[in-house]
């Protein structure tokens, strides 16, 4: 009976987070845990079935299992409209916290989906905190994704804990993060909006679960590398008091595929190694003309060549008069959609603007690319700190609010003091230096014998000794 069991094949289910940030490295994941054997599952909402399944099309034709189901967001019942699919679709911080509402109320179609397939585990998004409780009333074992650095959450996990933040007397006094292995000072600007807020807002309530929920799940999968943060990933298993597994890089499980054709590429072909500075700021975050005004001067007062990415439209209305025909030779500006990887992986590309998310930490990282940091919101704050401080591969341009979507004011002059010092001179040759020894570490975690996949290999054997419990149990 037992030798059975353990022939049988792990069945899993993944359940992202609706916004491209959580889905992309969600679906490697799934890729992943099925090019180990397992079948996998990807729980999503209609609007992201094709997107999802162009990105494992590859990988089925290997003979991978996976399948998609579909999920409904109830976002009628919260007051948006049913098209409102996707946390890119808000516009506003009341729909946002509509949208994360409505997902919210996702649990009974869960529990639907679970009573009747019953996988061997569920791998369930952090923003749903919930989803534990109910895959537990089937015994399927839950592990939380988060989409972020062992960093972030030892931080996160001890400002909860410890509360330091209601101990000084303004929003601008710092103070260090308690209990942590390094001295980080930080304020309350850069905490989450919903730290301050009463008790009983729904960011607030979602923070608190979201807590609570990382102490009873079974585990916790971190998109992160053992030789990035060594003494964070030690770390945070013992704040917990439970498992945690990093399995990242993920993109980089995923590079077989072709890179995409664009010509900012053929651009950065005709550019010196290092010479070209990369600006975007993810798919979220969202500057005003008056900041976008400021970035274009101050990257121009830098003297540095540039690719930037912009969402808005109408570059009259932001651009200084005359910028793009001073900037012809020198800089290129795309609008809405660029290769991030490519772009990143490219020789010209001698640093990197960022919010600090990080998909895209890990990917300047993983390019040996030294970052300007300019967090936004989320977690962000906190990476920057990792990245700045710890690492020592990135400079702060000196953003000094979290602000949801709409980002913190920062001047011209502070810009080209940051992007100057990350391109230039002794100071940025030693942290690309830096930087490229991780990118090499990074390779390294995600092949056969490396510090991640040792990690997975640890987690199947558990999710094995787990699936033949439960059938014990069960029999």
């Amino acid at each position: 009976m037992e030798s059975k069991t353990n022939d049988h094949q792990l069945h899993v289910f993944f359940f992202p987070f609706m916004a491209q940030g959580h889905m992309r490295p969600t679906i490697n994941l799934a890729k992943l845990f099925a090019s180990k054997g397992s079948k996998a599952t990807i729980i999503t909402t209609p609007y992201f079935t094709s997107f999802v399944s162009k990105s494992i099309e590859k990988a089925k034709d290997f003979g991978a299992q996976i399948d998609i189901l579909h999920i409904r967001v109830p976002t009628e019942e919260v007051g948006l409209p049913e098209s409102v699919s996707s946390v890119h679709m808000t516009s506003t911080s009341d729909s946002q916290q509509k949208f994360f509402e409505a997902c919210g109320k996702l649990g009974p179609q869960l529990d639907q989906i679970l009573e009747q397939h019953r996988p061997d585990c569920l791998v369930a998004n952090m923003f749903f905190p919930w989803a534990p409780d109910v895959a537990a009333k089937f015994g399927i074992p839950t592990l939380l994704f988060h989409g972020t650095s062992y960093f972030s959450l030892c931080a996160t996990t001890s400002i909860f804990l410890h509360e330091p933040e209601k101990k000084v007397l303004s929003d601008s006094e710092p103070f260090f993060i308690p209990n942590f292995p390094d001295k980080i000072e930080i304020t309350r600007h850069k905490l989450p909006e919903y730290l301050k807020q009463e008790e009983g807002g729904q960011f607030w309530k979602l923070f608190k679960s979201l807590r609570e929920a990382e102490f009873k799940t079974y585990g916790i999968l971190v998109n992160s590398f053992y030789e990035l943060e060594p003494t964070y990933a030690d770390y945070y298993p013992k704040l917990l008091g439970t498992k945690a597994w990093q399995v990242g890089p993920l993109f980089l499980y995923d590079q077989d595929s072709n890179p995409e054709e664009h010509d900012c590429l053929k651009w950065l072909d005709t550019k010196r190694p290092n010479s070209v500075i990369y600006v975007s700021f993810g798919s979220i975050a969202s500057f005003d003309e008056e900041q976008l005004m400021e970035i274009a001067t101050g990257l121009e007062a830098s003297g540095q060549q540039f690719i930037w990415v912009v969402k808005k439209e109408n570059k009259e209305e932001w651009l200084p008069q005359g910028f793009e025909e001073r900037m012809e030779e020198k800089g290129l500006i795309l609008q809405g959609w660029a290769p991030q990887i490519p772009i990143l992986e490219h020789k010209a590309i001698g640093g990197f603007v960022t919010h600090c998310g990080w998909n895209s930490s890990l990917e300047s990282i993983c390019a040996g690319v030294p970052m300007v940091t300019w967090p936004v919101s989320a977690e962000q704050f906190y990476n920057e700190k990792l990245i700045s401080e710890v690492l020592r591969v990135g400079i702060e341009v000196g953003a000094k609010k979290w602000k949801l979507m709409v980002g913190d004011f920062v001047k011209r002059d502070a810009i080209e003091r940051a992007v100057s010092r990350v391109m230039e001179g002794d100071e940025g040759e030693e942290m690309r230096s830096r930087v490229k020894e991780l990118a090499d570490k990074a390779r390294n975690a995600v092949v056969e014998g490396g510090s991640s996949v040792l990690d997975l290999n640890a987690l199947f054997h558990d999710l094995r000794s787990a699936q033949i419990d439960n059938c014990s149990i069960s029999t």
